[in-house]
């Protein structure tokens, strides 16, 4: 059998997951449990307690059983307004809004949007527990004589095994990493890991010329790549210069908890860290171009 992927979104057409148009595939499921999360919904994997299923105003989940008596919660996308009750009454705080993909009803969604797209982006939630499938996918792009001219690329926390990555990297294009923070510490804080591996990724994919992209999100008083400047940007310098500098602004948009309670980066801020690493010699810098 086939490797199986768990889905919770795809985008057909973005132009702000890598180079070109791409086609964006979100998985669920993540091994880091971020405070600022945007997405909080795609963390954990649903455990089918049926809790949400009652509660859905359009009666568009049901709670079924198989043989074994084992229950599984089952999303019909037909009925659904996309009303998000199901998240809020989740203990979870987790999705039952998800879909099973094979590797090869996969490869036909991508054919269907082929003259549309320059590539393939898989994110999450954190793609990258479901590598086994993402290896088959971009696998079987790559010796597809229509798919092959598609780039393949990871939006990643980075925590995965150097080991792993050497799995994919032969139909790996480029990868788009978050370093969430700069000191451990701190690291620790935002995310609930450290971030030991994230730079282990970020070496490796640097030295095999994938790193398409790293991004810093800038919380205000809260992580700390402006209080470690010059030890970020001696950082960032040493990377290939063909790597970008994604600076993102922290927005309370989607967050719950006490990053509810964080202070949001103004373009002021923005611009004020983006300056002190030019100055520093931090080259190929992107700002955000909306602040909501």
């Amino acid at each position: 059998m086939g490797r199986v992927a768990t889905v919770n979104n795809i985008i057909n057409f973005s132009c702000v997951d890598g180079p070109g148009s791409r086609l964006v595939i979100f998985m669920q499921g993540c091994n880091f449990n971020c405070k600022n999360c945007h997405n909080p919904y795609t963390i954990d994997m649903c455990d089918s307690c049926g809790d949400c299923v009652a509660s859905c105003p359009a009666n568009a989940l049901s709670l079924t059983h198989n043989q074994q008596g084992k229950s599984k919660v089952v999303w019909h996308s037909e009925l659904c307004t996309q009303c998000d009750t199901c998240l809020s009454t989740c203990p979870r705080q987790s999705s039952p809004k998800t879909r099973q993909y094979s590797v090869p009803e996969m490869l036909a969604l991508i054919r269907n949007q082929v003259f549309f797209i320059n590539g393939i982006t898989v994110s999450g939630g954190e793609a990258t527990l479901q590598l086994p499938f993402i290896t088959e996918l971009f696998k079987a792009i790559k010796t597809s004589d229509d798919l092959a001219h598609l780039s393949c690329m990871i939006d990643s926390n980075g925590y995965l095994s150097t080991n792993a990555w050497q799995q994919v990297m032969p139909y790996l294009d480029g990868a788009m990493i978050d370093l969430k923070s700069w000191q451990q510490e701190t690291h620790h804080y935002i995310t609930n890991r450290d971030n030991h591996r994230v730079f282990a990724s970020l070496k490796l994919l640097a030295e095999q010329d994938k790193l398409y992209e790293i991004r810093l999100l800038h919380i205000p008083t809260v992580s700390d790549f402006d209080t470690e400047i010059d030890a970020v940007a001696a950082y960032l310098k040493q990377l290939p210069a063909s790597v970008r500098v994604k600076l993102n602004a922290f927005q309370q948009h989607g967050v719950t908890g006490e990053a509810r309670q964080w202070p949001t980066c103004s373009e002021e801020q923005m611009l004020e860290l983006a300056a002190r690493l030019t100055e520093r010699g931090v080259a190929n810098l992107v700002l955000p171009s909306v602040y909501l």
